[in-house]
C-alpha cells in the first residue's frame, strides 16, 4: 500500500511545483504593477493565481484517495470468539449484491459488516466462528482458514510482501 501512495506522491509533486511556479509568478507581478509603467499587469497576476489555485486543487485530489487508503491500512486487526452471519439482500442494496457478511460479537451484536458479490444471494445464517478481520479488509480468516483477503504466505506486518506471486503447480 505505502509503495503506491508513494508513487501518487510523486505523480502528485508535477501540479504542486506548477502551482508553486504560478503562484510566485502571481505574486511577482503584483509586485511589478505597483509602478506606473506595468499597472495593467495585475490582471495578469489574477491569470496566474487562479492558474495556481487550479494546479493546487489538482495536486490535492490526487493524493485524497491514496491518503485515505494509507490511513485505513493503520486500523488494527480484530479477533472475535463470537458468530459469523451472513443475509440476503434487502432493498437498500446495490445492484450485483448477493447479501452481507457480519461477523458477531459473543452477546450477538454486530461488530462489523461488508456486502458481498456473487450469483446466488446468501442465506439467512448464523454459525459459531474464531474470525480474524479487519473493518477496511473483511474477514481475512475463519476458524484459521483464510478467505483469501490477505495471502496465505502473507509475511508479518506486511513486510517484503511486495513480490510478484509465485506460480501454481
Amino acid at each position: 500500500m505505502w509503495r503506491g501512495a508513494t508513487g501518487r506522491f510523486l505523480v502528485a509533486l508535477e501540479p504542486a511545483a506548477l502551482a508553486l511556479l504560478f503562484g510566485l509568478f502571481m505574486l511577482g507581478i503584483a509586485h511589478v504593477s505597483n509602478t506606473k509603467e506595468h499597472q495593467g499587469y495585475i490582471y495578469f497576476a489574477w491569470v496566474f493565481g487562479l492558474g495556481a489555485a487550479g494546479f493546487t486543487l489538482y495536486a490535492v485530489a490526487l493524493l485524497v484517495t491514496p491518503i485515505r487508503a494509507l490511513l485505513q491500512t493503520w486500523q488494527p486487526i480484530f479477533i472475535v470468539d463470537g458468530y459469523v452471519r451472513t443475509r440476503a439482500p434487502d432493498e437498500k442494496s446495490d445492484p450485483g449484491c448477493s447479501g452481507y457478511i457480519a461477523v458477531m460479537l459473543p452477546d450477538g451484536s454486530v461488530a462489523c459488516e461488508w456486502p458481498a458479490v456473487g450469483e446466488r444471494a446468501l442465506p439467512d445464517d448464523v454459525y459459531p466462528a474464531f474470525t480474524e478481520f479487519s473493518e477496511f479488509g473483511g474477514i481475512h480468516s475463519v476458524d484459521g482458514r483464510s478467505t483469501g483477503v490477505l495471502p496465505e504466505d502473507f509475511p508479518a506486518l506486511g513486510i517484503g510482501g511486495a513480490k510478484p506471486p509465485k506460480p501454481k503447480h
